[in-house]
């Protein structure tokens, strides 16, 4: 499960998300990939960009949707 408030530009895309409710790997890669042109990605740590490229590996078949 992920929780949302550890991911600074997910907590973005999930303006209207309770950050207290974890999401699953399969939301988190949705919510990246359907809103990824609100993502700064100047801004993205190493913390949250390891996390995109692991929802990718193990949830989008190696293929980034954005």
């Amino acid at each position: 499960m992920i929780r949302i408030g550890e991911y600074p530009q997910l907590k973005l895309l999930c303006w209207n998300i309770d950050h207290n409710i974890p999401l699953t790997g399969e939301e988190a890669l949705g919510l990246y990939e359907r809103l990824w042109y609100m993502v700064d990605e100047s801004s993205i740590s190493s913390h949250e960009r390891d996390l995109i490229d692991e929802l990718v590996k193990n949830h989008g078949n190696g293929v980034f949707l954005a």
